[in-house]
């Protein structure tokens, strides 16, 4: 009788990830919904010097492949401190203080400095996706306890993938951010029509704010783009973190904005907003991602004030673009609640987290539950104060859902994760089969 034949595996870790074939690695990533994950987009960060051990960011990805060809990948970052992340888990390295622990240096998978769901093991599809995340996850635990590093936090992750991370012990932290969802608007119009009266007027009076101040707003995509305007988005970028002093959130380069435009310019979105006396050179502009029925803002400048156009460069512009191009989806990115106003629902995105030292990990799943439903409260309160109509909630955007973003009936808590007992069960297991089915070679 012939024998089934023996899988190997074989592991490895990058600094960097030009170490690793575009081709490969985007044969993984380019499926998915979100555009953040693409080599290109990663690559820049770290030739531009703004992902770099310099910055604080050491890049350390986890890659699995099988007779020669690239299976599994993972962006992760090796970090002594958590500024870029928008997860604010200072509360947490307080407490490893308090225990007298280290917090730092930890390990984040995450595309750095960018607060957009979508986190995830990349995974080649036909390969067993349970066995592989966790043959990666033994293996991140690994490297962290032999080079003292105290923890592991994911950030961001796909709400689809989360529940494979808490069947292998992470725990999962509750945050919120927003969304634009389009229910199948055929115009503005349409998105208008949610709105209760007096908030469709000020937003009719903020778009006809536009045009009485002199100002066109051009959307611009891929080649449309001119290769100047990238220098000039970093200027933008420059002057509006300027604005925030200690609290800004500069960390990419000049050369991150100008490096996109040869290989990544595809997946990008200009709102360039001009006077009338100057059609060629914007005076503000809005940057965002695309990616099929997603878009993605992330920064924003004007080099002077006008009044109304942060609302139309980065909110109804992108609206209207989205509508017109099918777009399902556009994440904002961090912000404040006049997002609300502007018909943008509250929602959760997690964060999970793994700590090595037993105090530390056994304070945050006692009492991340309680967290969680005071975050879960946040996120209802928010959408309680969304200016729609009543009988008008744009609900085939939100399938299962409160319109104003409640759990449904029967819905679970956002508590803690699984049993640890249980969920270590689960990763034995899997690692188990592991063993069965194949073998591992560490580079």
């Amino acid at each position: 009788m012939t024998g089934q034949r023996k899988i190997s595996y074989t592991v490895a870790w990058h600094n960097k990830i030009s170490e690793i074939e575009q081709v490969a690695w985007d044969a993984l990533a380019v499926p998915l919904e979100t555009p953040i994950l693409e080599w290109e987009w990663l690559r820049q960060m770290e030739v531009s010097g703004s992902i770099v051990p310099q910055t604080g960011w050491l890049p350390y990805h986890l890659t699995i492949s099988s007779d020669g060809q690239l299976i599994a990948a993972a962006p992760l970052y090796i970090k002594s401190h958590s500024a870029g992340e928008f997860v604010y888990d200072y509360m947490w390295a307080d407490v490893a203080s308090q225990l007298g622990v280290a917090y730092y240096p930890k390990m984040v998978g995450m595309c750095p400095a960018t607060p957009s769901v979508g986190y995830r093991f990349l995974i080649a599809p036909g390969e067993n996706e349970e066995l592989l995340t966790a043959l990666m996850v033994n293996q991140i635990d690994k490297l962290c306890q032999r080079h003292g590093i105290h923890g592991c936090s994911l950030n961001f992750v796909d709400p689809q993938w989360r529940p494979k991370l808490e069947g292998l012990g992470f725990s999962s932290w509750l945050h919120q951010s927003y969304a634009w969802k389009n229910p199948g608007y055929k115009n503005f119009d349409d998105y208008l029509a949610v709105f209760n009266k007096n908030q469709r007027r000020n937003i009719r009076r903020e778009r006809k704010a536009m045009a009485s101040q002199g100002i066109t707003i051009k959307p611009l995509t891929g080649d449309e783009i001119p290769r100047s305007f990238f220098s000039l988005m970093y200027e933008l970028y420059d002057k509006t973190n300027a604005q925030f002093g200690p609290w800004a959130a500069k960390y990419l380069t000049q050369e991150f904005f100008e490096g996109l435009y040869d290989g990544f310019r595809h997946r990008l979105l200009f709102m360039a907003a001009f006077k009338e006396q100057d059609p060629e050179i914007p005076v503000a502009m809005s940057f965002l991602l695309k990616k099929g029925g997603l878009i993605v803002g992330r920064y924003w400048g004007a080099f002077e004030w006008i009044n109304a156009l942060h609302f139309n460069a980065c909110y109804y512009s992108p609206i209207e673009w989205a509508i017109n191009n099918g777009v399902t989806r556009f994440d904002p990115g961090a912000g404040s609640h006049h997002k609300i106003r502007r018909g943008f629902h509250a929602e959760s995105n997690h964060s999970m987290h793994r700590f090595y030292d037993d105090k530390l990990r056994s304070i945050m799943e006692t009492y991340i539950g309680q967290v969680n439903e005071a975050e879960q409260g946040q996120i209802e309160a928010l959408n309680d104060a969304l200016p729609f109509v009543a009988g008008r909630w744009p609900v085939e955007a939100w399938p299962g859902r409160d319109p104003r973003g409640r759990r449904s009936v029967g819905e679970p808590s956002p508590g803690p994760r699984p049993d640890r007992e249980d969920a270590g069960n689960v990763e034995q297991a899997n690692l188990d089969e592991l063993e069965k089915e194949g073998s591992v070679e560490e580079e």
